[in-house]
């Protein structure tokens, strides 16, 4: 059935809930390059939600590896597309934010989560700040201030060791012992968010391994997915990650299996790349294991790292 624009006001059918979840996707998009809404939109989508894509800023490539790149900010437009959305009664289930411009768009992204939360959307804020212990060329400390404002009206945040250390204010160690680790992960969620997931973190048992680790305040247990070094750096599988993340647990699953799930897809997408002769600026060849989401979830290298095993139900 038809229903015009005063149908659509009038009956409120967007405000309904959707057959599929509904995702604002809040990202860049680069037209070269697999990162932020290039690779966000074909994962929600595998997994089975709507991604409602609301871009940021539009660049001819992404910014790791290119020189030159053409760039278009997008705050008038977000405004533009926020009001639109919002005459229509357009409901979110979700709520997900990746690169953010400037405060401008910060603010209007915590807007968009208030005036949404009459529908209980899982926001997810990936504060995408810097890497490494330094700030992305496009960031200074009134972004870091406010995503600091931003994650505190988040369900769950995705920051990388750098990342998390600037939201506490804290010096980055990229050796930083496990229980400081854990301190930073109760901070955060004392910051607002009920979980808290730290990417690139030191809690390796062997060579350059990493670990992905996280904290789930309401039942206050720490959890550690274990990430093998692979000597190749691609851009956006930190998207890649935060996206399946989302997914997953849209799709109901616990967060040790989303955790799960999210490096297990990584590794998989960055061993299914390396062996290519290809520029690792391009991203990695997300079109070789996308249809792998489908398959059946298989977990079993997630870590409790609660320190009395009574305690863990």
């Amino acid at each position: 059935m038809y229903y015009d624009s005063q149908d659509i006001e009038k009956k409120g059918l967007y405000a309904m809930t959707p057959y599929i979840p509904r995702v604002a996707a809040i990202h860049d998009l680069s037209g070269f390059g697999r990162n932020s809404l290039s690779v966000v939109i074909p994962i929600l989508s595998t997994m089975g939600a709507q991604a409602v894509a609301l871009p940021t800023a539009v660049l001819s490539t992404h910014t790791g590896g290119f020189e030159g790149y053409a760039f278009e900010d997008l705050t008038g437009f977000m405004q533009k597309a926020i009001a639109h959305w919002e005459k229509l009664g357009i409901l979110f289930q979700c709520i997900y934010s990746g690169f953010l411009g400037s405060p401008s768009q910060v603010t209007l992204v915590a807007d968009l989560i208030e005036a949404q939360r009459g529908g209980s959307p899982l926001v997810v804020v990936d504060p995408v700040l810097a890497d490494d212990g330094r700030l992305y060329v496009t960031m200074d400390m009134a972004m870091v201030d406010g995503m600091r404002e931003l994650i505190r009206r988040a369900d769950v945040i995705t920051p990388n060791l750098t990342e998390a250390a600037l939201l506490l204010g804290e010096v980055y160690r990229p050796d930083l012992p496990e229980d400081e680790l854990k301190r930073w992960l109760v901070d955060l969620a004392e910051m607002g968010p009920a979980t808290v997931v730290v990417t690139s973190a030191p809690l390796s048992r062997r060579g350059k391994d990493t670990s992905v680790v996280a904290y789930d305040r309401r039942g206050g247990h720490f959890w550690r997915v274990p990430c093998v070094y692979i000597p190749a750096n691609y851009p956006g599988t930190g998207d890649v990650f935060t996206s399946v993340l989302t997914g997953s647990l849209l799709q109901g699953d616990s967060l040790p299996v989303a955790l799960d799930r999210s490096v297990s897809f990584v590794t998989q997408a960055i061993r299914a790349s390396y062996g290519f002769d290809y520029p690792r600026r391009d991203g990695v060849l997300l079109e070789r294991v996308l249809n792998s989401l489908n398959g059946p979830v298989v977990s079993g290298s997630y870590e409790w790292l609660d320190e009395r095993e009574d305690e863990q139900w």
